[in-house]
């Protein structure tokens, strides 16, 4: 069944080559939006139950919310820890942008430090493994224009902040002019406890949004953009890898047609003669598909340790995309296939044969 592959080895290394091209390029896109959602998440998530923001702002790197509300916040029942932070990015001495984190100092043990200590004063920072490999292990830096003293390094499993700074928020509060991005709200009990303090945040003060980080989530703007371009991306990398698979295979189908003129004299059926062409690129996309996932581990895993890119860039391939796109590539291969061998089948076997010849 499998022996077309050697007679027409060329038209099948072209088919696997131009498969594996276009399930890669599926995979990196979709996982590099998976991923940049996903670290983002994971910063908001650690600590944070609730997430509290300036109100009608459509981005937290745009809002500006009062640093005075932690007080009030942490005495409502059921409030475990309330934390403070800015989040912005500038310039960080030969590196032209990288993200600048003011966090209020109940928050600096959520970055594990690899030496030195965290910030005691004002005027001090710790950077991200990432930036301090790009600089050389600084003991100063530039923010902005400012100079600091680097008190310590530290390392963070999420790309965003290992690829940036953090400073005690008063800090990040002169760099950038605001008083806080956001406010982080941890519960003694996420059950039973987040809509009731949910409310009592909101009658802090009219001119604040208060919800749910994973509400938050699953409702940021900036996260939906980045799903849709991701997804549409993929979906024009997914129709051209399907008009290749069709062209080739029917370019291989049409040269097969004194074989599939042979197999009908010899009276094998029409559905017989479909079936080992659907078997046969079946295994055949398969084979593409279990080159692309290795590329794409690869080369994400690659992408991680550039420092070119200060550990931004981190792609994520869960279980729901490994299965939908293994679902969807074998699909649109055996629909490629279907077609030419279908109009093949119907074929009168003498004019296959003779055309074959």
């Amino acid at each position: 069944m499998f022996k077309s592959f050697l007679r027409y080895k060329y038209k099948t290394v072209l088919i696997l080559i131009s498969a594996t091209a276009a399930i890669a390029s599926i995979f990196l896109i979709t996982a590099l939006g998976n991923g940049i959602i996903s670290m983002y998440a994971s910063m908001l998530k650690t600590d944070g139950d609730i997430i509290v923001m300036q109100k009608g702002v459509a981005d937290t790197f745009f809002s500006d919310i009062n640093r005075s509300l932690l007080a009030p916040i942490s005495k409502i029942n059921g409030v475990r820890s309330a934390q403070g932070v800015i989040v912005g990015a500038g310039a960080i001495d030969t590196v032209p942008i990288a993200g600048i984190y003011g966090v209020t100092r109940n928050r600096f043990g959520n970055y594990r430090l690899q030496e030195g200590r965290y910030p005691e004063k004002s005027g001090e920072v710790i950077v991200g493994e990432s930036i301090a490999s790009i600089l050389h292990d600084p003991e100063k830096i530039t923010l902005m224009g400012k100079p600091f003293r680097v008190s310590g390094i530290y390392r963070s499993d999420i790309g965003f902040e290992n690829g940036g700074v953090v400073i005690a928020i008063s800090d990040a509060e002169s760099l950038f002019h605001k008083s806080a991005s956001f406010l982080l709200v941890s519960l003694q009990d996420i059950d039973g406890d987040s809509v009731r303090v949910i409310d009592a945040i909101k009658a802090l003060d009219p001119d604040i949004d208060v919800k749910s980080t994973t509400e938050f989530i699953d409702n940021y703007n900036q996260f939906k953009i980045i799903r849709i371009s991701s997804n549409v991306i993929a979906s024009i990398s997914f129709f051209m890898g399907f008009l290749a698979i069709v062209s080739l295979m029917s370019m291989m189908v049409n040269d097969r047609r004194y074989e599939f003129g042979i197999k009908r004299a010899m009276g094998i059926s029409q559905v017989t003669i479909v079936f080992h062409i659907l078997v046969e690129v079946t295994v055949l996309i398969l084979i593409a598909f279990a080159l692309a996932y290795g590329i794409s581990v690869l080369l994400l895993d690659q992408l991680q340790h550039i420092e070119k890119f200060q550990g931004y860039l981190s792609g994520e391939i869960d279980a729901g995309l490994f299965f939908r796109l293994l679902a969807g590539t074998v699909l649109m291969a055996m629909i490629g296939a279907l077609i030419p061998a279908l109009i093949a089948a119907r074929i009168d076997p003498i004019i296959l044969i003779n055309r074959g010849q």
